[in-house]
């Protein structure tokens, strides 16, 4: 601890933004009282606001002020930053980019969409950068969304999607068809979101475009109630996402494990039973145990009550413990009031 802080207050008094970043999170781990946590912030923020780079450190110290549930002093950081800035038109649209990004990540929508407008305002009128416009189009259009203001969000996203187009930026130009299909399918048209996918699928796209082009591509079919093919979709997208790494993977298994559990809510049972077979034989660890088990929940749930022993024996073989618990929530019985009238 007294070599951590000598090395802080050294990194603080030299104003060292670096070494500061680099013994951030061993530091605030060391301190247990708030009121000195909360000082020691306030201290760093005199130097962060004067970093070259000051984005990272600003991220840091905006989440431990979320984590004391105080994300607007965080975000007065963000602020503070871009006021530093206002005299060079390229430094205050990156600090205005990321104080809307801040209000985006802690929930504020319509903050981030007014710190959005005065970044395409300077933009437009004096950096004169059009790809830098479209990105900050998309950015309101994904904030309008947020908002539910649905075909605000598809007519910014239509405008960046023409700029990314002009510009032969095929990534963005792919990412933003990926969110007008996502809006479309929000508004019910699945017609035009399904022709919008078809679209990126048919063009030569990055991995992680792909996977979710696919996951979009489910959740039209489960709108139509076309289960089985959107099972497939979120099969293709988990073949994928295999080699994309943890973080994708984990998305693509979360997005499967929400649609099977809005199914048995839906008591869909036959179709979540007969399409766990696809996804248990991509696996070689417990994790095919757990699919087989999930559809022997199913049949169970349907009324098949030899599938209990089943369940019960695949049960058994599942050791990772998240799995478990996703299987230990789903096997318990629902509750049901009645009136006694």
């Amino acid at each position: 601890m007294e070599n951590v802080k000598a090395q802080w207050e050294k990194a603080l008094s030299e104003r060292n933004c670096e070494k500061l970043l680099e013994f951030f999170d061993d530091y605030m781990e060391s301190i247990e009282d708030e009121g000195v946590l909360r000082r020691e912030l306030e201290r760093l923020e005199e130097v962060v606001v004067g970093c070259d780079d000051p984005y990272e450190l600003a991220h840091e110290i905006a989440h431990v002020y979320a984590h004391l549930d105080d994300a607007d002093a965080g975000i007065g950081l963000y602020r503070r930053i871009a006021e530093g800035r206002r005299d060079d038109p390229e430094e205050y649209a990156t600090a205005l980019y990321y104080l809307a990004d801040a209000y985006e990540h802690f929930g504020m929508p319509e903050k981030a969409i007014e710190t959005y407008e005065e970044l395409l305002k300077l933009e437009e009128e004096v950096l004169k950068n059009e790809r830098e416009i479209a990105l900050t189009l998309a950015n309101m259009a994904v904030n309008y969304d947020e908002l539910g203001e649905i075909e605000r969000a598809i007519e910014l996203m239509e405008r960046a999607r023409d700029i990314f187009e002009r510009l032969n930026d095929e990534k963005n130009h792919m990412i933003s068809l990926l969110d007008l299909a996502h809006f479309r399918y929000e508004l019910g048209d699945y017609d035009a979101a399904e022709a919008l996918i078809g679209e990126v699928l048919s063009n030569p796209r990055e991995d992680e475009i792909e996977i979710n082009a696919r996951l979009v591509e489910a959740e039209i079919f489960a709108g139509r109630e076309e289960y089985d093919k959107a099972f497939r979709a979120v099969r293709d997208a988990l073949l994928k996402a295999v080699d994309t790494g943890d973080e994708i993977f984990g998305l693509v298994f979360d997005t499967l494990v929400d649609f099977i559990e809005g199914l048995f809510n839906e008591e869909a049972y036959e179709v979540v039973a007969k399409n766990m077979e696809s996804f248990a034989e991509l696996f070689e660890d417990d994790t095919a145990h757990f699919f087989r088990a999930i559809a022997e929940l199913a049949r169970w749930r349907g009324g098949d009550e030899e599938a209990k022993k089943r369940f019960d024996e695949l049960y058994a073989k599942v050791q990772n413990e998240e799995l478990r618990g996703i299987l230990d929530e789903w096997k318990k019985p629902k509750l049901s009031l009645s009136l006694g009238l």
